[in-house]
């Protein structure tokens, strides 16, 4: 029997734990699924007799050196600043590693060492980053090998709620960590390609320029800019690309509405709120606009910010309880951005019977033969319900295929990669159509770049 550890038994590993599983008997595997919570990795083990689930402190280092010196190939679905201590060891010890996790400068600065020993750490196997590289490289390099030359690449992903569970008026529930979607964008402007001119978008407008995307069976959706599409550019090989740009989907009508929460500063991290446990929701609002003695908190809101009172917007704004006096915040010493993600946590948090959805679209234009032409690829998940969720398994998914890829040989290579090569990515994606992770494909007329100036 073969072993892989796998450590982490957070949201996105319930894929990744059932196709191993579901592989053992006929790879002979033995699966060890390490969490620092055991009940949750044991309910994704059940009672099958190839796996076993265990309590498992990766800051505990003889037990990490135990237990990774016992795996053929270890798995870190841990948080990505997590991943390099498990680096250090598979290294140390002669292991191959998977993880979904962007490659950081530190795990990069191994690149050396591990190709050294012959090794293979294959980082960013999940969705985004993942599967987006590996769709897109496919189309990329099927253009090339044409003879075409590519002149745009835009790229867009987003975790969303699903058609059926979709019943509140952003159209928007938390699908994975509700405070990366409250500090989206902050950190620096935006910045991309247009047309061979590199274009920026400070936070204060990123939600106010948005492209719309139309997804067949679907609907209309819409897109703000992530803020560096340019080092996707080296990374897919398209350094000459004129329009690079890659941006997070929503439901159309959400960015404007978030705006509101921007221009009002309730999603800044950067300064503690005194007082912030004992403050009401409608506290919190008030805290934010002007001192009147007369006027209440819906009229300052809606004067400050010119919003009609059947405007949508408002619509929204009241769904969320913004202005109820008798909720507290009950969080000690908090940013504006905590406290904001406490309150949308009580509206967006998915029920029991809910589902998710993940939306992948990319656009690439080129040049062939003195034409332009454009495809769009579109790919749409929806889970199956809250523990094998669209984000397990477009995330657990390539992670657990790459992982038994590395282990049977079928993919080699030495030291850090990411799956933007053929001999990885082929493979992988025809594997995952088995599974309904499909890309469809489209010839549509070039219209080149489309972001909005709204």
């Amino acid at each position: 029997m073969r072993t892989i550890l796998i450590i982490g038994a957070g949201k996105s590993t319930s894929f990744l734990v059932k196709y191993l599983l579901d592989k053992s008997q006929s790879e002979h595997l033995n699966i060890v699924l390490g969490d620092k919570n055991p009940e949750a990795a044991s309910a994704l083990i059940g009672n099958h007799p190839n796996g076993r689930a265990i309590a498992f402190d990766v800051f505990n280092e003889k037990q990490r050196h135990t237990e990774i010196q016992k795996a053929d190939i270890v798995v870190s679905m841990l948080p990505a600043r997590f991943h390099l201590e498990v680096a250090k060891d598979c290294l140390n010890f002669g292991k191959n590693m998977v993880t979904a996790s962007y490659v950081s400068e530190q795990m990069e600065a191994l690149n050396d060492a591990v190709k050294a020993k012959g090794l293979l750490f294959l980082n960013e196997m999940g969705v985004d980053p993942g599967i987006d590289h590996m769709s897109a490289m496919k189309i990329i390099d099927q253009i090339k090998d044409q003879g075409g030359k590519m002149i745009l690449f835009e790229s867009f992903t987003g975790g969303l709620v699903a058609p059926e569970s979709d019943n509140n008026l952003w159209h928007y529930k938390f699908t994975w960590n509700p405070r990366n979607v409250v500090t989206a964008g902050q950190g620096g402007a935006a910045k991309f390609l247009q047309e061979g001119k590199f274009k920026y978008i400070p936070y204060n407008r990123l939600f106010r320029r948005t492209e719309f995307l139309e997804v067949e069976g679907y609907g209309r959706f819409e897109a703000y800019a992530n803020r560096d599409s340019l080092k996707y550019q080296s990374l897919y090989g398209l350094q000459d690309i004129e329009t690079m740009y890659r941006g997070t989907i929503r439901r159309v009508g959400f960015s404007k509405a978030w705006q509101i929460f921007v221009v009002l500063g309730m999603t800044d991290d950067s300064y503690t709120l005194s007082d912030s446990e004992t403050m009401s929701y409608r506290d919190f609002i008030n805290s934010f606009l002007p001192y009147s003695p007369t006027d209440s908190v819906e009229l300052k809101l809606r004067h400050q910010l010119k919003i009609d009172q059947d405007d949508i917007l408002w619509e929204k704004l009241e769904e969320l309880d913004l202005f109820n006096s008798n909720k507290k915040v009950g969080l000690k010493n908090a940013t504006p951005a905590q406290i904001l993600q406490k309150i949308l946590m009580d509206s967006w948090t998915l029920n029991s019977d809910d589902k998710d959805m993940i939306v992948m679209y990319h656009k690439f234009g080129y040049e062939l033969q003195g034409k332009k032409h454009q495809i769009d690829a579109t790919m749409v998940c929806i889970g199956e319900n809250q523990t094998y969720t669209a984000m397990a398994k477009t995330v657990g998914l390539p992670v657990a295929i790459a992982t038994l890829k590395v282990l049977n040989k079928e993919i080699s290579g030495k030291g850090i990669q990411i799956p933007t090569k053929r001999s990885i990515y082929t493979s992988i994606l025809k594997e995952l159509e088995c599974f309904d992770i499909i890309f469809k494909e489209k010839s549509v007329n070039y219209l080149g770049y489309n972001i909005l100036n709204s």
